[in-house]
């Protein structure tokens, strides 16, 4: 196994790439998340009490472990000038810095992309906001608030009940375009020398999420319905109830599925109906359509509807709840799940499986280097290899500089 990570971390594109991160919550965190995956040296600074996500209780309880692998933790109180001298000088040393905090927070502390990059030219400063700069730039917003204002709940909803969607989508997505950004300016600092700022925002990832919506309504003039009232552009394309009150999704998106479905269903009657005859004429038809297969395929268990869409090669589903997902046959053998260490809670010290980035590079996917680490696990090393020796560290810490 360390073998194997080894010979991995020297392929990876990163490798060699430090990056200081000043982060909290989600979007930052993912974004060190994805260059830490790809090999970079991430270095997370916690305050002493540690990043409030290790200790959410509920929705929260995940964040921290998911999306802080791979990193190193420095405790800094960056409030006493000891530390932010530490922390300042911690963030010269980085190629990339990324920080999530309202905006001034980090000029406070000379830790703002106009005081690094005075000293540093070459520095990668990515910031992660609630909004791009403008009119919102000072509002707090959060992945719901963001949610709410940006169509997003709207289109999630019935029509009527806004609703979030069922994972953080703009903190996540947020930090990914805040690391695509980071990699862009790598490669424009490989050809001009310097560095330069990046900025990520909720807000705006939100709208690029609903741009669909938006050029429909262009196209057509027809503003956009929530999605479970939406007109589907395919006929057969829902959640079927079957027997014994299993649940199942099945479709069939072209004409060659819905013969092929015909066929497997007994459904010769539907098939020779005029009225079903094209994808858009079963669109057209749903009302009438529905009714007929919700009852007909009723009949069946969904191990026995997933049997036959299986064999037939028609797209299905069953339907999964995340912690179902930690015993997925495809997941355990290509490798998706890989195993790490909870540093913090009642099973801190526990082994559990851990997502891995949907991608592989050169044929491999990209693994668990290190566990989500302890707080402050790391500060002691990264002090010495910035030039403190043991007196200084006691120092800082007598200070309460450090954790």
């Amino acid at each position: 196994m360390n073998q194997t990570v080894s010979t991995l971390s020297q392929r990876l594109p990163l490798t060699g790439l430090r990056v200081v991160e000043f982060t909290h919550m989600v979007m930052g965190p993912t974004c060190g998340m994805v260059l830490a995956d790809m090999g970079a040296e991430v270095i997370k600074v916690e305050p002493l009490e540690g990043d409030r996500t290790r200790h959410l209780l509920g929705a929260g309880a995940g964040f921290f472990p998911m999306f802080n692998r791979n990193k190193k933790s420095m405790a800094i109180d960056l409030h006493k000038p000891e530390g932010a001298a530490v922390a300042r000088q911690l963030a010269l040393s980085a190629d990339v810095v990324l920080e999530n905090f309202k905006p001034d927070t980090m000029a406070k502390y000379g830790l703002d992309y106009a005081a690094l990059s005075a000293q540093n030219p070459k520095l990668i400063y990515v910031s992660h906001k609630g909004f791009l700069p403008g009119p919102y730039e000072h509002r707090t917003a959060l992945d719901e608030v963001v949610q709410m204002m940006g169509g997003l709940a709207y289109m999630t909803g019935r029509p009527g009940d806004p609703l979030r969607a069922g994972t953080s989508v703009n903190d996540i997505m947020g930090g990914m375009f805040g690391a695509i950004g980071t990699l862009g300016a790598l490669i424009q600092r490989g050809i001009t020398g310097r560095g330069q700022e990046v900025q990520s925002a909720l807000f705006e990832n939100n709208v690029f999420l609903v741009g669909q919506h938006m050029l429909q309504y262009a196209m057509t003039g027809q503003p956009a319905a929530p999605m479970p009232a939406r007109i589907s552009p395919w006929a057969v394309y829902d959640v079927f109830t079957v027997k014994d009150g299993e649940q199942i999704f099945i479709s069939a998106v072209s004409d060659a599925q819905w013969r092929t479905f015909c066929n497997v269903f007994d459904l010769a009657d539907l098939k020779a109906d005029p009225r079903y005859a094209s994808n858009n004429d079963r669109v057209r038809e749903r009302p009438t359509l529905m009714p007929i297969l919700r009852e007909r395929l009723g009949r069946y268990s969904a191990s026995e509807l997933g049997a036959l869409m299986e064999a037939n090669k028609l797209p299905y589903a069953p339907i999964r709840k995340p912690e179902e997902l930690f015993d997925d046959a495809h997941l355990l053998a290509t490798g998706g799940l890989a195993d790490m260490t909870l540093p913090d809670g009642p099973h801190a010290g526990e082994t559990t499986k851990a997502t891995l980035f949907p991608f592989t590079m050169d044929g491999q996917r990209l693994g668990v280097r290190l566990s989500p680490p302890v707080l402050g696990s790391h500060t002691d090393e990264l002090l010495g290899a910035l030039g403190y020796d043991g007196g200084q560290v006691q120092a800082l810490r007598d200070a309460g500089a450090v954790g």
